[in-house]
């Protein structure tokens, strides 16, 4: 079954990136249950930089879910985005705003690809060297080629799912709480 037009592999990959981003930034502001022990008396020593083979495994990974196409198309899809924005309402800076952005896009570029070796070596340093490349190696078998094919069409079914039942307790949460205030005199 092909993707959704709509959904491409690189949305998929952003689209798990900011759900990871959300999810990590939620799970940072949970206070602990338990007040945290004490640090150790001596400073324990910085994990090792993850290996070639497993920053290998890495980028194979962030290249098949389309992250890597991603992050390059973040830089000329700003750019083009400004140069819309501000030709909007300045037509006559649509020439020399291009050759500008012309000029300064690899700078940018720079960023995007220090941003993708930044993910890359955080991808790596979550794993053990075996298992980041038995992951790579998934994502290389028939099972995994299928995982990435259908995945852009399960998220997209899944968004339609909870969107609508994001839509209806978003409405039903309003009318109880509302109920709810009535009942101690309180209308909003």
């Amino acid at each position: 079954m092909p993707a959704r037009a709509g959904f491409p592999k690189g949305r998929l990959a952003l689209f798990m990136f900011a759900a990871l981003s959300v999810s990590a930034r939620a799970a940072d502001t949970t206070p602990p249950a338990a007040p945290a022990p004490a640090p150790p008396a001596a400073t324990s020593p910085s994990p090792a930089a993850p290996s070639p083979a497993a920053l290998i495994a890495a980028d194979d990974i962030l290249n098949t879910i389309g992250l890597k196409q991603s992050i390059a198309f973040v830089v000329p899809g700003m750019m083009a985005e400004l140069e819309t924005n501000v030709t909007r309402t300045r037509p006559e800076i649509r020439d020399s705003l291009r050759a500008t952005l012309k000029v300064i896009q690899p700078e940018f570029d720079q960023t995007a690809k220090e941003t993708y070796s930044a993910a890359e070596e955080l991808l790596a340093s979550e794993m053990s060297e075996k298992d980041i490349i038995d992951v790579a190696a998934f994502f290389d078998s028939a099972a995994g080629k299928k995982y990435v094919e259908v995945t852009p069409i399960f998220l997209q079914k899944l968004g339609d799912v909870t969107g609508a039942w994001r839509e209806k307790i978003s409405t039903d949460i309003l009318v109880r709480a509302r109920d709810e205030m009535k009942k101690k005199g309180i209308d909003f």
